[in-house]
């Protein structure tokens, strides 16, 4: 294993690859090497020594390509620290942030096997005028206003608390 970082990340609309690229940004301020790539371009962990998930939830789900992730690289994914966020709420309510917590924690219950050394929920960016099918179906979806709650000093952050965290596997 390598003193490499992988933070991969799935996006529908392009909010969460923001994000991780602040998170992988922060990384790199902190002295680590990052690889930042999308989810499902990834072949092979080998050549990282930790690895940081993002992806948003939407309907009640964490993005597909999370979860495909998650079973494509289960044996590397056991060897080395894992730390997960997802985007998710939209509006700064705690009671949609423990929501979306417990919805994350249901898709990840899938894979009994995963113990993220961290888990992160931030809020996430929305705008009707984005939508795409099967999204722009939903009336409720449709009539929402547009909204942006990510808070990048909350994530910037955490990253840094991941980087602490991380070096110390890394060396």
């Amino acid at each position: 294993m390598s003193a490499s970082v992988l933070v991969a990340y799935a996006t529908r609309y392009g909010s969460t690859q923001e994000v991780a690229e602040a998170v992988a940004s922060t990384l790199r301020e902190r002295g680590l090497e990052v690889d930042f790539q999308p989810m499902q371009d990834v072949r092979t962990l080998d050549q990282y020594g930790a690895v940081v998930l993002g992806a948003p939830l939407y309907m009640f789900h964490w993005h597909k390509d999370a979860l495909n992730f998650l079973a494509r690289h289960r044996a590397a994914l056991t060897a080395r620290p894992v730390a997960i966020f997802a985007l998710g709420p939209f509006h700064a309510e705690e009671k949609e942030y423990q929501e979306v917590r417990r919805q994350l924690d249901k898709e990840l219950a899938k894979f009994p096997w995963l113990t993220p050394e961290a888990i992160a929920i931030f809020g996430g960016k929305f705008d009707p005028e984005k939508l795409t099918f099967p999204h722009n179906l939903v009336p409720a979806l449709k009539n929402m206003p547009a909204s942006d709650i990510r808070d990048w000093t909350a994530i910037r952050a955490w990253a840094s608390d991941l980087a602490a965290q991380f070096q110390p596997a890394m060396a």
